[in-house]
């Protein structure tokens, strides 16, 4: 049985003050700019920021036993850093879907209409991609949510074999993604994010969305040509807490049952990248 925690409606008492009041959320205005969470990360890569290293893996909890052991040139070097060789093992099984990253996940259906609810906020698959045409193919098919905290590994790879079609990239204003900002914006619209089209002999046709978050200086996706392989490295994020969302076409894809028991419970489901998390039908 994997590990598992309530859904956090409440969120941190500064994010309560920015999204819940009317001053908070005038101050809220210039920090979810480009500009200024572009200078964050810009300061984040310097040698300066590197001081911050230490209280924060203690602050979090974070067992740096899985992680490489160097001296990291800044905080984003730190918040980017690679795991062990073998400390993230790949499911390899050719009927395996694995988790494209350390995350809480949590596992919606998507209705007929393509409307479903996350975390306490309505929205369309059509919305969520821009387009209408891609979000169809995923009627009746599941939309999962990979939640990355600040403790999270933050870089993720491919969910299965396939062929990746090119980028897209959807302007936006960088939100956190915890559920306070939920409630009050539309997030998963109003965010930066970038997704890929996986075609997959096995398991159809998954989109794979990368969204950013408060304080997130970038996403970066590498530049991939030609056919990928399950685990391989898709990306990284650099700081901030950040969200994976996969979609799924319907009848393609068994997910464990843990997974959507556990979301219909209100709880969160603790994940690593390249476990499996579901089979192919």
């Amino acid at each position: 049985m994997r590990k598992t925690e309530q859904i956090n409606k409440a969120g941190a008492p500064s994010l309560r003050f920015l999204y819940n009041t009317a001053l908070g959320r005038i101050l809220l205005k210039p920090l979810v700019c480009k500009p200024i969470s572009s200078a964050a990360g810009f300061f984040l890569s310097r040698r300066i920021s590197s001081f911050a290293i230490k209280r924060f893996i203690e602050k979090n909890g974070i067992d740096m036993s899985d992680y490489e052991d160097r001296r990291f040139r800044s905080f984003n070097d730190f918040f980017t850093r690679h795991v062990n060789e073998n400390a993230r093992p790949i499911d390899r099984s050719a009927d395996s879907l694995v988790s494209p990253c350390d995350a809480r996940l949590t596992v919606y259906s998507i209705s007929q209409n393509s409307v479903f609810t996350v975390k306490g906020v309505n929205y369309t698959v059509s919305e969520l991609l821009e387009n209408s045409e891609l979000a169809a193919r995923y009627d009746g098919g599941y939309c999962l949510i990979f939640r990355l905290a600040v403790d999270n590994y933050h870089r993720y790879g491919w969910c299965a074999d396939g062929i990746p079609k090119a980028t897209v990239h959807i302007k936006g204003k960088y939100h956190t993604v915890q559920p306070i900002a939920m409630r009050r914006y539309r997030i998963f619209r109003e965010n930066v994010r970038e997704y890929t089209e996986l075609s997959s002999d096995i398991f159809g046709c998954i989109v794979q969305m990368e969204v950013g978050a408060l304080m997130v200086g970038r996403i970066c996706n590498n530049t991939n040509s030609g056919a990928v392989k399950k685990g391989e490295e898709k990306g990284r994020f650099e700081f901030g807490g950040s969200t994976i969302i996969m979609l799924i076409e319907k009848n393609k894809v068994n997910l464990d049952s843990e997974l959507i028991q556990n979301t219909e419970n209100g709880l969160e489901t603790h994940i690593k990248y390249g476990e499996k998390i579901g089979t192919a039908f």
